[in-house]
């Protein structure tokens, strides 16, 4: 395809994308995207078309799908959270207290749960509506989910390891044991209390000695303690996750082994979880896989701001961040509705997905964010 061909498409593209671009955006260059107006918009839409006034986030947008899921919930929420940090605008955390006393109600009157990562997963949300409010309730209601998930413990199988669900003791996964030791660092930094540094300590060593490649950096999905068995799965949000638990245990500890682990699971994630003819992240599904890219970035943001991040890591982390960012707003978003789908390449056929909507959020948050911070 020659040039002139190239720019066509490009113009064409960039004419039905959601972002604001330059009259003079050419060929090559870089599009000149209000990042702030991006996130007010993609941000603005999760609760326009997603919330319930009952108190929670809809399944669907626009009533297309009125059902209550737990875990997705936490990261719609988390959504909120990361606007008002980057914005201080009561319209955000109107919905805190809310949303706080509406899923408490539709998951029966508490917070429990039989899978421990969706416990771990809400318990990550309430930790940062403490850090940004100072409210105790956020707080206390973790420390209680925490008291359930650490039950999750045993060394009958795998010799040790948090288990995935509460009826499945046997089965150990990345997804139970790599948010876990994010909240067990978070409770540490929030209480001092050394048993939470302990779990978040012996939590992550048991998921490194167990379902992480040190030589590649893969971050397997599970193991069956039964069998011995490793389902050498590699998922994005499940490499987000130690990249997240790794670079918390470095600021504990000062121990560079950790961010040399958070380096590698990302690299790792950046060259071979990806979609090889965008070189974005590619398309893991729908449903509760349309989650995944998003919380991988959510914590991909966080080791991009480590000041102590190889150079030349950094370098390329940079540009990949960037480029998943321009193409989800320029090319996922559906004109009008600012709606995303699970490829973040493709604009969505029809009503969007909690999942998938609250994914493309995380990405164009954190990318606002960062521009914000360049100001």
């Amino acid at each position: 395809m020659n040039k002139l061909a190239i720019l066509s498409v490009v113009i064409l593209l960039l004419a039905s994308s959601c972002g604001k671009i330059d009259d003079e955006y050419k060929y090559g260059e870089t599009p000149d995207i209000d990042w702030a107006q991006a996130a007010n918009s993609s941000t603005g839409a999760l609760i326009a078309k997603f919330w319930n006034n009952e108190g929670y986030f809809n399944y669907g947008s626009n009533e297309s799908d009125k059902g209550f899921q737990y875990w997705p919930n936490a990261h719609a929420m988390d959504v909120l959270v990361d606007a008002w940090e980057r914005t201080g605008d009561a319209q955000y955390n109107a919905y805190f207290d809310k949303w706080f006393a509406g899923i408490k109600v539709k998951n029966g009157g508490d917070y429990y749960n039989e899978f421990y990562d969706d416990m771990e997963w809400n318990g990550l949300t309430f930790l940062r509506l403490y850090n940004a409010t100072k409210d105790d309730k956020y707080l206390s209601t973790a420390r209680e989910l925490w008291s359930d998930i650490e039950k999750a413990w045993n060394e009958n199988y795998a010799d040790g390891g948090l288990a995935w669900k509460k009826d499945m003791i046997y089965s150990k996964n990345a997804c139970s044991n790599g948010p876990a030791a994010i909240m067990a660092a978070r409770l540490y930094n929030i209480t001092k209390e050394e048993k939470y540094k302990e779990w978040a300590l012996k939590i992550y060593e048991w998921q490194k000695n167990t379902l992480f490649n040190r030589g590649t950096g893969a971050v397997y999905d599970n193991i069956n303690g039964e069998t011995g068995n490793v389902d050498m799965t590699a998922l994005t949000y499940n490499q987000g996750t130690m990249v997240g638990a790794a670079v918390e245990l470095f600021h504990i500890t000062g121990d560079v082994s950790f961010l040399n682990d958070a380096q590698k699971a990302a690299y790792y994630t950046i060259t071979k979880l990806i979609d090889v003819n965008s070189n974005i992240l590619r398309n893991e599904g729908d449903g509760d896989n349309a989650l995944f890219k998003g919380i991988f970035m959510r914590y991909f943001y966080i080791l991009l701001q480590e000041e102590n991040l190889n150079s030349s890591y950094k370098s390329l982390f940079l540009n990949f961040f960037n480029k998943n960012a321009e193409t989800v707003w320029l090319s996922g978003c559906f004109p009008d509705t600012f709606l995303f789908g699970s490829a973040w390449s493709t604009v969505p056929v029809g009503e969007s997905q909690l999942t998938a909507q609250a994914s493309a959020c995380m990405l164009i948050e954190a990318k606002a964010l960062y521009e914000k911070s360049l100001k």
